[in-house]
């Protein structure tokens, strides 16, 4: 007998690859980590377009008040200095660019200074095409537990922002595929 999987079943299995092909980490002690999915409703050029920006990070995410590109021109190596929105307890984060794969949607960047609490924060994100129209937004993270935090209230915070920058990445790029 020979097996078919339906469309669901593969869209599991590229899922499945990528996360455990760019999204599993070993975490060392006092570290967290996590991974977060979400589906976007618009093609995966059209998400991948704005994603991969790593100068214009503002164009979907919704804490940051200005960025600007302190070395580089928003290639691997290039640093952006982030200055975050007044209400969360940050107000600027030095950003580096570590790894961008047009081909493969990969991109990742650390937080390598800044006015926040978040030590040797690493994120990977990679996108994929799941069917026709839709993508598939995989974003993960490893950071250190600040001193006098949990590990449980340092990957709540984290995965709240990125949780909300998700969602807003699916709203803008949603939008943007309905105009066009």
């Amino acid at each position: 007998m020979v097996f078919y999987p339906t469309q669901k079943q593969q869209t599991l299995t590229k899922t499945q690859l990528m996360i455990s092909s760019y999204h599993s980490r070993t975490l060392l002690p006092n570290q967290c980590g996590s991974s977060l999915l979400q589906t976007i409703d618009a093609p995966l050029p059209l998400v991948w377009s704005v994603l991969r920006q790593f100068d214009k990070p503002q164009a979907y995410k919704q804490f940051i008040r200005s960025c600007s590109m302190r070395a580089g021109n928003g290639g691997i190596g290039s640093i952006r200095e982030v200055v975050v929105k007044t209400g969360l307890p940050a107000k600027t984060s030095m950003e580096r660019l570590d790894e961008l794969d047009d081909n493969m949607h990969v991109m990742q960047y650390s937080i390598v200074g800044g006015d926040h609490r978040l030590a040797n924060y690493s994120s990977t994100t990679t996108v994929h095409r799941e069917e026709e129209g839709k993508t598939v937004v995989i974003q993960s993270y490893v950071v250190d537990v600040p001193a006098g935090s949990s590990e449980e209230d340092t990957c709540l915070f984290s995965n709240t922002i990125i949780g909300c920058n998700l969602k807003s990445l699916a709203k803008v790029t949603e939008k943007m595929a309905a105009n066009n």
